[in-house]
């Protein structure tokens, strides 16, 4: 009797421990939906067969110093394949909806793309990409920005070791991956008026490369052209 009530004691304990959340399983993160809409049609002299649309899904964080800041949904698109053998890209488009700032009465910050992109990956890094920050608050100026079209912020990003790549799926083929770029230098703000001095304050601006992290969770699908 005593060890068919232990037997049952310690079968009790070890579903009790597997219905613990602690224990649960884990569960994959769900896959975002992806939008070809933007993507580039092929350039005219394209090598027929070799292009395709990659649409990226990303979650990013941007830390100034010590603030960070959680930038939420990003979407880009580009095209690539083959002219004349060589390899070629066409951008698309980058979408991102304001993130707000946390600490600055309600300002926010919109990504831009700054006009120059290469994501053919190598062993020093996966891509480079040009950005502006786009700032909203009532008391700031529309033309308030860190960076600008002309004198864009300039992105290069690495494989990050925390977000290890991962195929998610073959058909169609998605793919995820973590991407961080620790280098960004960030300049003071730019058309903000008499209320720069303030914004720049707020966010740490100026705020010199090694200082800075850009990180990125980010999914792509892949659509032949």
């Amino acid at each position: 009797m005593r060890r068919l009530l232990a037997a049952t004691a310690a079968a009790l304990s070890a579903a009790a421990l597997l219905a613990l959340p602690g224990h649960a399983a884990a569960t994959p993160s769900p896959v975002p939906d992806f939008d070809f809409s933007a993507c580039p049609a092929p350039p005219a002299n394209a090598d027929p067969g070799t292009w395709r649309c990659e649409a990226f899904v990303s979650q990013g964080v941007l830390t100034i110093g010590g603030r960070e800041i959680p930038l939420g949904e990003m979407r880009l698109t580009f095209s690539e394949g083959e002219i004349d053998g060589k390899f070629a890209q066409v951008f698309g488009e980058l979408r991102h909806a304001p993130a707000r700032i946390r600490g600055t009465f309600g300002a926010s910050m919109q990504l831009k793309y700054g006009g120059y992109s290469d994501f053919q990956s190598n062993d020093e890094r996966r891509g480079e990409l040009d950005l502006y920050a786009a700032l909203r608050h009532p008391l700031l100026s529309k033309e308030c920005t860190v960076g600008t079209l002309e004198a864009p912020l300039h992105s290069v990003v690495k494989d990050d070791p925390a977000v290890p790549f991962e195929v998610i799926s073959q058909n169609p083929k998605t793919v995820k991956f973590g991407v961080v770029d620790t280098q960004l230098a960030l300049p003071a703000t730019t058309g903000c008026g008499r209320t720069a001095p303030i914004a720049d304050q707020l966010l740490g601006l100026p705020s010199p490369s090694g200082k800075n992290t850009f990180k990125q969770t980010t999914y792509v699908q892949f659509k032949p052209l």
